[in-house]
């Protein structure tokens, strides 16, 4: 909301500091003619110190260093901006944008075997990294507090630090600084004689180490909030940018929300982004990308929107060696999907390349220089560091234009069926395992391949191929929902969330749960609590090897399939068993109806077979409200609607096959059973003319 109205904002990364300051205006007309109506940048702390500890802001001694100057010509293009100070920035700076001056003894992070951090992380709650960060505030927060909006700035929000965790979790490196104040959190829940060199199978250490780390985040974000606001940075939403994908895939990136989601949940005046790099969108990552937004969502209060502050923008050859290509189309389709799912703010990240400037005292490494990308940064950007446009800088353009076509966008709300994604934080409690415990690896293994998506993706990606749009739950809060619930579930889970979910069910719930019931907390106790409370008794996992091929053969299905691993359960006669092992006869899918509830059980990775996924949530009482004649997977369909009824269907293409299909809302054809054409990898708007009329 800006003067109380709905916004959508949409952004585009230029980094002042990379730029000379007579190409500044030209980055920024290209932003504007992009449709784009507001900036993001961060502001190094490392370009900003200088060497006798004093700070540049207005270009005094270089013009690149000129804040002060940048702001003021953003705001004359009529750009709104967002501000990102750190203290950490990372955009490939050196010390991932701290000054050198910071790593004083006892700053630097030591982790596992008192191993001091590979990276140049710090631990943040650090007596002298505070005093530091504390100065560093003291010289940009007041310059920033004279331009924010509310007093006729340009800056409409302020990031607080950058991906924090993230370093700890990439390296295995638990911030290990401070043992004894670990010990007093935990208490008799960790019993161990050593923190930093475990012994194996130490499971309680590694979740409880993990907690910890959530609260000391949170106390550090608290920290930096509270130093913003003495300096008069007040009335602007304060951001967090959540880390987390890799590889093209987004099944990790749950890690950084659980790390960070108690710095903010609840906050008033903050909310989280998203920070992705997916490359191209297909049917592979098309649930990543939604299931990334929908976790988000499950943290947040109502007063807090998704926003993304680092969307990824390119064509994605980010070691300049010709090793990636990511399609124009890519950025499109990910904005389709991310407006529909309510994105309020999406920070189009790198928009525009530049120039590394050198370090003003050489450090010896190589290039002197602020970066370790060389002098060229950014070199995939639409827009390149010497300002030459590649093609994904016009379908950016086109996309965006297409959004402002539609300005019910900025005060609409995603549309659901009658299902819900459950979601459990601590499942992606992960990011530690000492390296010696074999037994910790195995835990992880386990939550890594059944949390969040399902097995192999599976859950996920059927619900929103087969037509569904759905929100998600956080299952370690207190939840009430009358939807089906939906649960890709692990070996592991807590006393507490079986309970919770037990009482769903017997409630009056419907309950979808895959994967494998659960048979231990995350201390290795072993807790059986759902599986009683649904009447079964879970075996053994059976896992597929090179030798041995596990298949399962389900009512209904032309053909047994082979899956990757089943777990045998044990029902009683009055549950309704519908999927069996071919080998052993065991069953591994049931209906059961325990007290007023009813829940489907599939233990194992049955296949994507849409029917089938889509009979089974029929069985629970569950339709998608959007189907399509379209024979090739990769049609994905939401609904958008604004509080005075103004509805928008939102329809993608993310499959290589031009499609032509029928759209229907409740078996009824849309736009009086008219075709719509979806080439391949494009996407569509179409609007829905009243709350209650389709055609």
């Amino acid at each position: 909301m800006i003067d109380g109205e709905p916004t959508l904002m949409l952004s585009g990364e230029v980094h002042y500091f990379r730029l000379a300051r007579d190409d500044w205006a030209s980055r920024l007309d290209l932003l504007v003619a992009a449709g784009c109506d507001t900036v993001a940048t961060y502001i190094p702390w490392l370009v900003h110190e200088l060497p006798d500890g004093s700070f540049d802001l207005d270009g005094r001694t270089s013009p690149y260093r000129d804040l002060a100057g940048f702001l003021e010509l953003a705001a004359s293009k009529g750009l709104s901006v967002i501000a990102r100070p750190g203290p950490f920035v990372m955009a490939e700076l050196k010390n991932e944008g701290l000054p050198y001056s910071v790593y004083t003894p006892g700053v630097a992070s030591i982790g596992w075997d008192s191993t001091p951090a590979p990276t140049r992380d710090v631990d943040y709650l650090s007596a002298d990294y505070l005093e530091a960060v504390r100065r560093w505030y003291g010289a940009v927060m007041p310059l920033l507090a004279g331009q924010l909006a509310p007093v006729g700035g340009p800056v409409v929000a302020v990031q607080l630090d950058n991906e924090v965790g993230m370093l700890s979790w990439v390296t295995n490196t638990p911030d290990l600084n401070d043992v004894d104040s670990f010990l007093a959190w935990a208490g008799s829940r960790v019993e161990v004689a050593d923190v930093r060199s475990p012994e194996a199978g130490a499971l309680g250490l590694h979740h409880e180490l993990s907690v910890f780390q959530r609260e000391r985040y949170a106390r550090y974000f608290g920290f930096l909030r509270a130093e913003a606001e003495s300096h008069g940075v007040r009335g602007v939403p304060f951001l967090i940018n959540l880390h987390g994908t890799g590889e093209g895939r987004g099944r990790t990136y749950p890690i950084g929300i659980s790390q960070l989601y108690e710095s903010y949940a609840g906050q008033p005046g903050m909310t989280s982004g998203s920070d992705h790099y997916l490359g191209d969108l297909t049917v592979e990552n098309v649930a990543d990308l939604y299931v990334m937004n929908a976790f988000m969502a499950a943290v947040h209060s109502a007063d807090q929107p998704l926003t993304s502050l680092e969307f990824e923008a390119g064509l994605g050859d980010y070691g300049e060696d010709l090793s990636r290509q990511v399609p124009p189309s890519a950025v499109a389709l990910k904005t389709r999907l991310c407006v529909a799912q309510g994105n309020r703010l999406l920070n189009y990240y790198l928009f525009a390349g530049g120039h590394n400037p050198p370090l003003d005292v050489p450090v010896g490494d190589g290039n002197d220089r602020i970066a370790f990308t060389g002098e060229r940064h950014g070199f995939t950007a639409p827009v390149g560091p010497e300002g030459q446009l590649n093609p994904s800088y016009s379908a950016l353009a086109d996309v965006v234009a297409e959004l402002r076509r539609f300005p019910a966008l900025a005060d609409s709300d995603e549309e659901y069926d009658d299902v819900v994604l459950g979601f459990v934080p601590d499942h992606y409690l992960t990011e530690y395992c000492h390296p010696g415990d074999h037994v910790r690896r195995a835990q992880i293994a386990e939550l890594e391949r059944f949390r969040g998506m399902g097995t192999r993706d599976i859950l996920a990606r059927a619900l929103l191929l087969a037509g569904f749009s759905f929100p998600a739950v956080n299952l370690q809060a207190h939840f009430s929902t009358s939807r089906v619930l939906c649960l890709a579930s692990t070996p592991w889970l807590s006393a507490d969330v079986q309970q919770r979910l037990a009482d769903f069910v017997h409630g009056g719930g419907r309950l979808l749960l895959t994967g494998a019931l659960p048979t231990r907390t995350y201390d290795g106790t072993p807790c059986t609590v759902l599986a009683d409370a649904l009447g079964l008794t879970p075996g053994e996992l059976v896992n597929g090897t090179p030798h041995y091929f596990p298949s399962v053969r389900a009512a209904g299905a032309p053909a047994e399939v082979r899956v990757g691993v089943l777990q045998p359960l044990s029902p009683t006669s009055t549950h309704q068993p519908f999927a069996t092992d071919v080998a052993t006869g065991s069953v591994v899918g049931t209906e059961v109806r325990p007290g007023g509830g009813r829940a489907i059980v599939l233990t194992c990775d049955y296949p994507a077979h849409l029917p089938f996924w889509t009979t089974l949530l029929a069985t629970l009482g569950a339709t998608p409200r959007h189907t399509h004649n379209a024979t090739t997977p990769g049609i994905v369909l939401t609904s958008t609607v604004t509080p005075d009824g103004t509805r928008l269907l939102h329809a993608l293409n993310v499959s290589p096959v031009d499609q032509s299909l029928v759209i229907s809302h409740r078996s009824t054809p849309l736009f009086n059973g008219a075709e719509v054409a979806l080439p391949a990898r494009s996407g569509a708007i179409l609007p829905i003319t009243g709350p209650d009329q389709l055609h």
